[in-house]
């Protein structure tokens, strides 16, 4: 998962891009990077680390220009070298830097075509830079060095055709203006917002519109699945759909886990959906656990806090803050390797054992990937002198791997995959396990919109939604993602990126 922005300003925008990839940063804290233009140069600073971390006052300084794009990224395969960190760009055709949310499910194939046919190079093993030179290479095409909607269009509608997976994409394009996109089944999010200023409107998008606000742009939409949008260096606003028949199908797991509870998706608030996924559950806690004897509600920090005190109110029972977070540690199902998950868990959580001592507790998580936390997180539970730990996970068995830009492992790593739930719960040590059913699921979430009749629930179900998703495509991908891939990459990774100032006539990367 990846949080992108990208803004068409009056005013310099590296400020606004910094501040809406620090609201972002929940969505990849691996890397991040921004690229701006000013008079026909790329300013580009990007690196391995948090926004924070990457960006400082002698880089912001250099980050000039009206027009700029952001990305915050984690790896979803192969190496995490900050020489994949994002923004890519490419000199020709105009000069083109694009920052990519998402996950393109024939990648594999497009790269002999791009190499062989198009003639362009791909410098990384990213997906990303790959989309980026189809994108180029449509362009390359057109006429002039001004673009026109209409040329910008075709190119798009073209690279819908080519390419399958997931994706939201932001670029800068040099004397033309910013593209944004979405992929034809809405799977990955993007937002379009606005803001009115004595020199005209600004605008601005976003894989999240809790970005939007937190730099003063007012929520438009979304953008449509299949949607382009495209903003000239003017400030001008074109779109078009340029997709066959689209299906709006966003990935369910944004709900879950992945989105700020204060963003809305797709007309969805992200908030008031994990509301209706504790009330679910709650309720088939009721129906199945009546025998159960519990005494407290306790939610694992942060994400389920809002989906445990749903169930504590259907349930009418207590609900207790039983763990402190430390909120300098980073996601641990998202973290490179095992061992450093492992040993992060208790960086993380602190238990108040006053809380736990001789009680029956539910503890409530959003999900359950590789059990890995939460056997852990019982252990604590217990060590805290609770007498029977209960543990409920809000969303279904993820029993497949995920396929479209979020990094659930392989198969055999995923706790759920060929167990039953009694088998889960021994491996975790819980006395009791109780999971989200995917129907209550989905109704949880479509019920705050009606008009979004399907979701993207791959991992739950192992139905992949663009259809081109085999036994082999899942073993190649297993073997990208494994921990020595990674770790190899990170072995060899280049030395880190500083400031760049690339003008057009440079060489292409």
């Amino acid at each position: 998962m990846c949080g992108i922005v990208g803004i068409v300003g009056k005013v310099p925008v590296s400020q606004a891009l910094y501040d809406g990839l620090t609201v972002l940063q929940h969505r990849g804290q691996d890397a991040a990077g921004i690229v701006t233009v000013d008079n026909g140069v790329f300013n580009l600073r990007k690196d391995n680390g948090l926004v924070r971390d990457v960006f400082h006052t002698r880089h912001m300084k250099k980050l000039t220009g009206l027009l700029g794009i952001g990305h915050a990224r984690y790896p979803t395969a192969g190496s995490s070298s900050s020489a994949e960190a994002q923004p890519f760009y490419v000199n020709s055709p105009y000069g083109i830097a694009f920052a990519h949310n998402g996950n393109l499910t024939n990648a594999h194939e497009l790269k002999d075509e791009v190499v062989k046919i198009s003639r362009r190079h791909i410098n990384t093993t990213s997906d990303s830079e790959l989309l980026l030179n189809i994108i180029a290479h449509e362009l390359q095409t057109c006429e002039g060095l001004e673009l026109t909607p209409e040329e910008i269009f075709k190119a798009v509608a073209n690279v819908h055709k080519k390419i399958r997976g997931a994706y939201a994409v932001v670029a800068a394009i040099i004397g033309n203006g910013m593209l944004a996109f979405r992929d034809p089944y809405g799977i990955r999010p993007l937002a379009l917002g606005k803001r009115k200023t004595e020199f005209g409107d600004e605008y601005m998008v976003a894989s999240e519109s809790v970005a939007l606000d937190a730099v003063g742009f007012t929520f438009v939409r979304d953008v449509a699945p299949g949607e382009a949008i495209y903003v000239t260096e003017a400030g001008v606003l074109h779109s078009q759909q340029c997709a066959v028949n689209p299906v709006n199908a966003p990935c369910i797991f944004e709900f879950v886990y992945f989105a700020r509870p204060d963003s809305f998706i797709d007309g969805i608030s992200v908030y008031a959906s994990r509301v209706n996924m504790g009330r679910k559950l709650g309720q088939k806690i009721a129906r199945e656990w009546s025998n159960l004897d519990i005494d407290v509600i306790i939610p694992i920090p942060e994400t389920s806090s809002d989906v445990a005190l749903q169930i504590a109110i259907e349930l009418d029972k207590p609900y207790r803050q039983g763990f402190v977070k430390n909120r300098y540690i980073g996601r641990t199902f998202i973290m490179p390797g095992q061992t450093m998950r492992r040993k992060s868990v208790r960086r993380k959580l602190n238990a108040i054992p006053s809380e736990f001592k001789g009680k029956n507790v539910l503890l409530v998580d959003d999900s359950i990937v590789r059990g890995t936390t939460s056997e852990q997180i019982i252990e604590m539970a217990r060590e805290s002198g609770a007498n029977k730990v209960y543990f409920a996970s809000a969303a279904p068995e993820i029993r497949f791997p995920n396929v479209y830009g979020i990094d659930m492992p392989s198969a055999n790593e995923l706790i759920a995959y060929g167990r039953e739930i009694d088998q889960i719960s021994e491996l975790i040590r819980a006395d009791g396990l109780i999971f989200q059913d995917i129907q209550d699921l989905v109704e949880a979430v479509s019920e705050l919109n009606p008009e979004i009749s399907r979701f993207e629930t791959s991992v739950f179900d192992g139905n992949y939604i663009t259809g081109d998703v085999d036994h082999s495509y899942l073993e190649r991908i297993d073997g990208m993602r494994n921990e020595g891939a990674k770790n190899a990459g990170s072995q060899t990774e280049l030395s880190n990126l500083e400031m760049h100032n690339m003008s057009q006539g440079s060489n292409s990367n």
